[in-house]
This record gives C-alpha cells, structure tokens and sequence, in this order.
C-alpha cells in the first residue's frame, strides 16, 4: 500500500471550503488504527470513549490521562499517515492553564497525536486559546459532551429549545474564537448543526448531528458492530456485523477443542525421524 501524506488542519479547512466530507472514525489501538488507515480515513479519534467500549466502564469519566496517552501511543504506531486526535479526559483541563497545558503537552509528545480533543462551550475556551498559542492544536466537542453526562442528566438531543440552540451556536463561535480548528457537533438537531456548520469558517464533525455537517465521526465498536453488548444507536449505521463473525468463530474453534479436531496434522510441528529415535529409540 502506498504511503500517503497526513492532514493537517489547515488542510481540514480546505476541504470545508471545497464541500469535501471529512471522514474520522474512532480507535484505540494498533490493529484498529491499521485497518482505519487502509480504509482511507481522513482522521482517527482516540476518543474517551474507549472507556466505555474497551474498558468495560459505565461511562467516560474514569478514564485517565494515562489510559489516553497509552492508547494513542498504540494508534499514532499503526496510523503513520493519519491524523490523529486525542482526547483530554474528564478534569484534566479545568484547573489552571498551566495544568491543561502540562497535560495537552503530554498528550502530544507522550501519546504522539496531532491534536487534542476537549468537551465544552464557554467555560473552556481560555484553555482553547492557551493551548493554540502554545502551538497544540484543538479540536472542540460541544452538544451531548459525555464527559458532563451526570450534569446534562443523561444521553439527550441537544439544541431542541430556542435557549439552548442560541448557547450552542453562541459556543461553537466562541471555541472558533479561541482558537479551534474543527467542533464535534454531538447528538444536536439536524437544524441547528447545519445553522452553525454554515456560520462557522471551520469544520464540523457530526455525529448524531445530520448530513449537513462538514464530517461524520462514528465509534469503531458501534459501526463494525464489535462487541456482545452494543446498544442499537439511531445515528449509527452498522457497516459490518463483525461481533456476530468474531462470536461464530470462537464458538467453533470451543467445539473443536473439545471433540479434539484442531490442531489438525497441519497445525503441528514434527520431530525429525533421527532425533526421534535418539529420544525414544528405534521403532524398527
């Protein structure tokens, strides 16, 4: 497969500019990041969401930032020629600048992104602006922000009332402001994502968010259906039943242990005649 060259965020821009749908898909470590790659995807998301549906939590709040630096380190080997975005997880951007910027930097030179990721509107864009003066470029992620899941009072559509359609598009300028190059637009209305996509000069990923976006984002996991306990997800399209192939195939390889079918005879190494006879003697 021949080598391509990475984005960059001035090249997400473009392709806003020129109508080019970005694609990004999550993962979480080198044989995901692989296949991710040879798909062609234009960026790969280290999401916080690996808490959920690699970790086994019940949300993304007990990730730290070493599960993300460690995960990233695995993606950024597999992905040589991709752009990829690491999550900041839950508190380590909220104290003092100098903090965000410790762990932004760490996320960069530890876990070897392109980019960080943060969650919020108005409250984090001194962050935005420290770490893009810094030289660390931010991706922002506003509407459902899963990281506040237990303030929002759970996984609801947001932008659904006047109130909080002005917020929304009040903070996705505010994060242009400071700073970001691209917003995820979070299960918002369809109306509103397209109401801030065409007010913004940078990209939004969409996910949750309509066709009107200037990208989508969907989990790994959810979209190659890859796991025994996915939640059916109304913004999610099942591309490949994977779970389902991955589930056969143990199933069958169980049954063949068991009546002792596998290994077969060419699964299995053999001793040379003479070194036989010397351990065991002749059989003649």
């Amino acid at each position: 497969m021949e080598k391509r060259k990475a984005n960059t965020v001035t090249k997400f821009k473009k392709m806003k500019q020129d109508g080019n749908p970005i694609s990004v898909i999550t993962a979480y470590d080198y044989p995901s990041a692989r296949l991710a790659e040879e798909a062609g995807v234009d960026a790969i998301l280290v999401g916080d969401s690996l808490g959920n549906v690699v970790l086994g939590y019940e949300s993304t709040i007990p990730v730290t930032l070493n599960d993300m630096i460690y995960h990233s380190r695995s993606v950024v080997r597999a992905a040589t020629s991709t752009f990829v975005v690491t999550d900041l997880p839950f508190m380590t951007y909220h104290g003092s600048l100098d903090t965000t910027l410790r762990n932004a930097a760490r996320i960069m030179q530890e876990g070897l992104a392109n980019s960080v990721k943060m969650e919020g509107g108005l409250e984090i864009t001194e962050a935005v602006a420290a770490c893009t003066r810094a030289g660390i470029p931010v991706m922002g992620h506003i509407g459902l922000t899963p990281q506040s899941i237990h303030q929002i009072g759970g996984y609801k559509i947001q932008g659904k009332s006047s109130e909080q359609a002005r917020r929304l598009l009040d903070e996705a300028k505010a994060l242009e402001q400071a700073g970001a190059y691209a917003i995820v637009l979070e299960l918002v209305t369809e109306e509103l994502a397209a109401h801030i996509t065409e007010q913004l000069s940078i990209p939004t990923i969409g996910i949750g968010a309509g066709p009107q976006c200037d990208g989508q984002v969907l989990v790994f996991h959810d979209a190659l259906g890859y796991g025994s306990d996915i939640a059916p997800k109304r913004f999610v399209k099942v591309y490949a039943e994977t779970g389902e192939a991955i589930r056969s195939g143990l199933k069958q390889y169980v049954a063949e242990v068991k009546n002792r079918s596998f290994p077969a005879r060419e699964h299995t190494y053999h001793m040379d005649e003479e070194v036989a006879a010397v351990l065991y003697g002749s059989s003649k």
